[in-house]
């Protein structure tokens, strides 16, 4: 799997966190986690080895992995394990996957980055099945 189209907010969330240390935005602004997103991090997320830029709590920040494509189908925005996504990059030609990291005890979350997986081949096209009349 060779992730292309590579999105890092490094950048973004360096600004965000300025502008909170200055007083700029309050702690309301950035720690303001969807409950599902809260939820899928207690559950389906990866713990990292990085701690809370906010609370600088003692729990890990935990990563949560989205993928959207439509070949998906109603699958797609599903969380996925980085495990996952190998098997999926090569039966997909294209999904959009984007990590968003996670602090449940402060609600502290920005995306990490996003990036494109899949086998870069066209889609097939799914044939339309004719009925003939019965004779």
């Amino acid at each position: 799997m060779r992730p292309r189209s590579v999105i890092d907010y490094a950048l973004a969330r360096r600004a965000t966190l300025a502008d909170l240390f200055a007083g700029r935005i309050s702690s309301l602004d950035v720690c303001d986690a969807h409950p599902y997103l809260l939820r899928a991090a207690r559950y389906h997320g990866e713990r990292t080895t990085k701690r809370c830029p906010v609370c600088r709590g003692g729990d890990p920040l935990i990563h949560v992995t989205y993928a959207y494509g439509d070949e998906l189908g109603e699958s797609s925005g599903r969380v996925r394990t980085t495990r996952e996504l190998p098997a999926l990059a090569s039966r997909y030609s294209e999904l959009r996957i984007y990590v968003v990291e996670v602090c449940p005890p402060c609600g502290w979350n920005h995306l990490v980055t996003s990036y494109v997986i899949g086998t870069g081949e066209p889609r097939a096209k799914k044939q339309i099945r004719r009925r003939t009349a019965d004779r």
